[in-house]
């Protein structure tokens, strides 16, 4: 199973724009973060978690050219705003979206030109089907996902568990129950907003905790904001956690 950060950002993207702090005019590739998403492979299988705003972006770069779902770990602009832009991906045939209930609701709602009829030529949009994530593992082609409840504030939102590897983005807050399904985890990515806290997401010492306590080989922090920069991260965090960057790459078991 491959694991591809196509984005570390949070929901400005850094540089962001006006902005004239060291990091955004860093000229550091690291430092140049688009929004958060991962893409999940196998031989046979594609799974992207997330289409934010700069997808097309990211699926240039990366050469995607075909996926077979999307899971949405909630729908907040910067991880969904992108959906547009999986079109080209679904001439061939639909593909369905997961999410918690909220999630779906508020994704059909937002984008509900997708679901409607509308005129029969032109006007391309995405052919997507759009479903409730189940509570118990999910099965898409190769790739068994486990969903683990989380919280964004006060917003229940999902990270995804893939056999030996989880992805926990905007999280502020793991549920013991959660903290249970991420038991003997090989390697976690994990959202770390920044060093002073935040109301919705883990600052970079709560993250670490987290990760001590969930106590993954590897751990990656993502969703990052322009606060933080990444030559400094790489020196101040435990042996068994990095900082991610745009267009990492690893490789793991996907069994559990």
């Amino acid at each position: 199973m491959k694991v591809t950060i196509l984005g570390s950002g949070t929901s400005g993207g850094i540089p962001e724009i006006g902005c004239d702090c060291p990091v955004c005019l860093s000229r550091n590739p690291k430092n140049k973060r688009t929004r958060a998403s991962i893409l999940v492979e196998t031989s046979s299988t594609a799974v992207l978690v997330d289409t934010g705003t700069d997808f097309r972006i990211q699926a240039l770069a990366h050469g995607i050219s075909r996926i077979d779902a999307v899971l949405f770990t909630h729908a907040h602009a910067d991880h969904c705003h992108g959906l547009d832009d999986i079109r080209p991906l679904t001439r061939e045939k639909p593909i369905p979206i997961y999410g918690n209930r909220p999630t779906i609701e508020e994704l059909t709602e937002r984008f509900s030109y997708i679901f409607r009829e509308t005129m029969q030529k032109g006007g391309g949009k995405p052919r997507i089907i759009p479903k409730i994530m189940p509570e118990k593992p999910l099965s898409i082609g190769e790739l068994e996902i486990r969903p683990v409840p989380i919280k964004h504030g006060r917003l229940d939102i999902l990270g995804y568990r893939f056999g030996a590897f989880a992805y926990l983005t905007d999280c502020s807050f793991i549920p013991p129950p959660s903290f249970e399904m991420l038991r003997g985890l090989d390697t976690l990515v994990l959202g770390a907003l920044r060093y002073s806290q935040h109301a919705t997401h883990f600052s970079i010492d709560q993250a670490i905790a987290a990760a001590e306590k969930i106590g993954a080989r590897q751990t990656w922090f993502t969703h990052f904001c322009h606060a933080v920069e990444h030559s400094e991260m790489e020196h101040s965090f435990p042996d068994s956690i990095e900082p991610s960057y745009d267009g990492l790459v690893f490789e793991i078991d996907n069994s559990f």
